[in-house]
């Protein structure tokens, strides 16, 4: 059997990791230092995925691109600062056996596709679980925001993959996914509801232990 090379493209926040707790209080310390009211969680976390200027400009679109250039610069001070000072975000139960999986299949590539820097991107990726895990890997930094394709398209000429499916817990990502040509699978554990992110999703799923399995429904010779 002649096997077809199949990108596995994950998200990070929400998906792989769970960094809100990094997040919302990254979030509380650049509005307090810009003097701007804090949004409530559930908006902080609807725009989780996008880069910083887009999610800015979602939360507080009122102000001008200087205040959400000093939001994106308190912003990323104190998330740095959280890294050095606190634990890291943990990995969501049953990922790592599952990335264990997804590895020992002969025709998939992993990659990986978020609205992290690279300089955030590599302290996820310090962790020894992760090490040389994913054959690309695609930061806000090089690209326009999720739910442009930019980064997924990029990731598809990298690895040399035929075809590929999208890992992700919000809309962004799913978007993102299906306006490269690639399949979609949501999580329900992550930062946008379940049911917001199936809307665009070819599948969801509750726990890790069931991504195999879904993508092993996508395509007919898997």
């Amino acid at each position: 059997m002649t096997w077809l090379r199949t990108l596995i493209l994950f998200d990070v926040d929400g998906t792989l990791i769970d960094s809100q707790a990094h997040i919302l209080k990254s979030m509380e310390f650049a509005f307090s230092a810009q003097t701007l009211p804090l949004p409530s969680r559930d908006d902080i976390l609807s725009i989780v995925g996008l880069s910083l200027f887009e999610a800015f400009d979602q939360l507080c679109p009122d102000a001008d691109e200087a205040k959400r250039a000093d939001l994106v610069t308190s912003y990323k001070d104190s998330f740095s600062a959280l890294r050095e000072t606190t634990a890291p975000s943990p990995l969501y139960p049953g990922a790592l056996a599952c990335l264990d999986l997804l590895q020992g299949v002969e025709s998939f590539v992993l990659g990986i596709a978020t609205g992290k820097s690279r300089r955030g991107l590599d302290h996820v990726l310090s962790n020894p679980d992760l090490v040389g895990r994913f054959a690309t890997e695609q930061v806000a930094d090089n690209h326009p925001s999720k739910p442009h394709p930019a980064m997924a398209l990029q990731a598809m000429a990298e690895t040399g993959a035929s075809r590929g499916v999208m890992i992700g817990d919000t809309s962004f990502d799913m978007k993102m996914g299906r306006a490269a040509g690639l399949k979609t699978i949501g999580v329900s554990w992550g930062y946008h509801a379940a049911s917001v992110v199936g809307e665009n999703a070819d599948r969801v799923i509750d726990h890790f232990d069931r991504l195999l399995p879904e993508i092993q429904t996508l395509w007919s010779d898997l």
